[in-house]
């Protein structure tokens, strides 16, 4: 089985992480996997957990918009657009934008640009503050399966295969995060 952690214990999850490890938490509606995004063998284990194709790729989740400013190409995004960005965060919006040199590729999959997301959160962003830098975060569920709602779900579908999981509460989202295209606006995912 793996290792439980409550929110007392942020420091012993994040040792987890910094090892290379891959940790299910709560976020907004689900429960995300999630790990070091510049760590490809702990990204590798995620999506052979999942049992999904990497040319997907996955979004970042962050406490503040400095653990995210590195991953964007600011040169391809008009002030405006990030204006409008910043001013719904932190909150319940993923937005993708150019992606910079620091994103990975295997993080982007097959995609230009890198889904970022500055959450209101509190157990996922006290996550990344004691991380300190962004997660991936990708839906805590088989490829195919429905995202798991509730830590017994987590434990369900993954078991021992699993590294750690942060048993907090979820947000009060009805479904995932809505993800819009940062230039054009355009709804991704509703």
């Amino acid at each position: 089985m793996a290792q439980r952690f409550t929110l007392a214990e942020l420091d012993a999850a994040t040792v987890l992480l910094h090892g290379g490890g891959v940790l299910a938490y709560p976020t907004e509606a689900v429960f995300g996997l999630g790990c070091d995004p510049h760590d490809r063998a702990a990204f590798d284990r995620i999506f052979a957990l999942k049992q999904r194709p990497a040319t997907q790729g996955v979004l970042l989740i962050a406490a503040d918009f400095a653990q995210v400013e590195r991953y964007i190409d600011f040169d391809k995004v008009p002030p405006k657009v990030l204006a409008d960005v910043r001013a719904s965060w932190p909150g319940p919006h993923t937005w993708i934008f150019p992606r910079s040199a620091a994103v990975p590729d295997w993080v982007a999959g097959a995609h230009a640009g890198i889904a970022l997301r500055v959450t209101a959160h509190e157990p996922a962003a006290a996550l990344c503050r004691a991380f300190g830098g962004a997660l991936v975060s990708t839906s805590a569920n088989p490829h195919g399966q429905p995202p798991a709602r509730s830590a017994q779900t987590v434990t369900d579908y993954f078991g021992a295969a699993l590294d750690g999981l942060l048993d907090a509460p979820l947000g009060g989202q009805a479904g995932p995060t809505e993800i819009r295209d940062a230039l054009s606006g355009a709804i991704i995912r509703a």
